[in-house]
């Protein structure tokens, strides 16, 4: 008599941690995707800071290297991106005040984002770097 006392709040209990599971793993699900999804946005902005940077560079020292030192920095920027869209990746370089020794040469690139859960998009806009370099 007494066995069968215990067993019995077990047996009311069977479907409960399922039902707690159903119930919490739509939002797990959700912060998982979030996390995915502002990693993939975090991974662009780096990739589209470090083509700046590489442009800037490359337009810095090839003053002297014949050709166009403003085509030249574009072609650092979209190499150094080549795991981005090239069709959504914008350049622009310029030299201020001109393409002479001592000027700045100034590359922005930018790059579209967007952040969508489940479908709903909840951020989107363009990841922008602006770098600056002095030319030699």
């Amino acid at each position: 008599m007494l066995l069968t006392k215990i067993a019995a709040p077990v047996r009311d209990q069977k479907g409960q941690t399922m039902t707690e599971f159903a119930l919490v793993l739509p939002i797990i699900a959700l912060l998982l995707f979030g996390v995915i999804q502002c990693g993939l946005a975090f991974n662009n902005y780096l990739t589209v800071t470090d083509a700046a940077r590489a442009a800037a560079r490359k337009g810095a020292v090839s003053m002297y290297g014949g050709g166009s030192p403003s085509s030249a920095a574009a072609s650092a920027a979209r190499a150094s991106a080549g795991n981005l869209d090239q069709s959504k990746f914008q350049v622009s370089v310029s030299a201020s005040p001109s393409w002479q020794k001592g000027a700045d040469v100034i590359v922005t690139t930018s790059y579209p984002y967007e952040i969508s859960l489940l479908g709903l998009v909840v951020k989107s806009g363009r990841v922008t770097s602006t770098t600056r370099e002095r030319i030699e």
